[in-house]
């Protein structure tokens, strides 16, 4: 059961917000492209370093709310195999930041019974990074509330690279019947394979792409795209894009209902073949 006092405050706009959503009805799987940390810092004649380390609050809040709000999973989008191209200092801190993080907020997790993994090729990170990565890694791992992902060093076209191999090698191997591979067979092998598709992805600062986060996975999530800056996002942030969430209507490829009965629309059969 969710508590609602323990989300937001009696009397709060995030309170007043709350009371408008369906609890029965929010997103099991909730990803975000955490953007604008750069902008935010520039606007304030600061180092880009800066909006990374102000961008620390919003993550803290985001998860937070989240694991109160009992959601299945929180996926954030940290570090894409693209940033590598980023100025080795600013590389540096964004890392120096995560292991902070990490090192702060790890037995918050565990209270919370937030459990944390990683998504992308970790392999690829620093040893200083990886050994804070397990340390969090194994000190959650009984943990069976919200699974709270962090996307390092991730591409969505290499993790569907990476299942493509693994299919190729179970093949090789006599274990898989090339002609048996589907939808399922390539899902079991992504990085995401025991978490459901997110129902929703969210993108702060404003631009209108996915930016290679997620490709396979949500194909049927809900956009919400937010001009707020990435430092700036907050819980009240969170619920409106539930909010946004809730006033879509999923159709997954077919027609509303009302629309498949309207007139010039011909009624879908009971059954094939019947």
């Amino acid at each position: 059961m969710i508590e609602k006092d323990l989300v937001a405050a009696p009397g709060t706009p995030e309170r007043a917000l709350l009371e408008t959503l369906d609890l029965g009805r929010l997103p099991r799987h909730v990803a975000v492209i955490m953007d604008g940390n750069g902008r935010w810092a520039k606007q304030r004649h600061l180092p880009r370093v800066e909006g990374h380390r102000a961008g620390a609050s919003a993550v803290r809040e985001t998860v937070e709310t989240a694991a109160r709000l009992r959601l299945d999973a929180l996926t954030l989008y940290a570090f894409s195999t693209e940033n590598w191209k980023r100025p080795k200092a600013e590389v540096s801190t964004l890392f120096a930041l995560l292991k902070e993080f990490l090192k702060r907020e790890f037995r918050s997790l565990v209270e919370n019974d937030i459990r944390f993994r990683v998504v992308g090729r970790a392999d690829g990170l620093d040893p200083s990074v990886r050994s804070a990565l397990a340390t969090a890694l194994e000190a959650t791992a009984s943990c069976r509330g919200m699974v709270f992902s962090v996307a390092l060093n991730y591409s969505g076209r290499a993790e569907i690279a990476d299942a493509a191999r693994a299919l190729a090698r179970d093949a090789a191997a006599g274990s898989l019947d090339p002609e048996t591979i589907d939808e399922d067979a390539v899902a079991r092998r992504l990085y995401t394979a025991d978490l459901p598709d997110p129902d929703l992805l969210i993108r702060t600062s404003g631009e209108l792409r996915i930016s290679n986060f997620l490709l396979w996975q949500i194909a049927y999530a809900e956009i919400h795209v937010t001009p707020v800056l990435w430092p700036d996002f907050r819980r009240r942030h969170l619920l409106e894009a539930l909010l946004d969430y809730q006033r879509r209507e999923r159709r997954y490829g077919g027609v509303a209902e009302e629309d498949a009965s309207a007139p010039g629309v011909p009624p879908a059969p009971a059954a094939l073949g019947a």
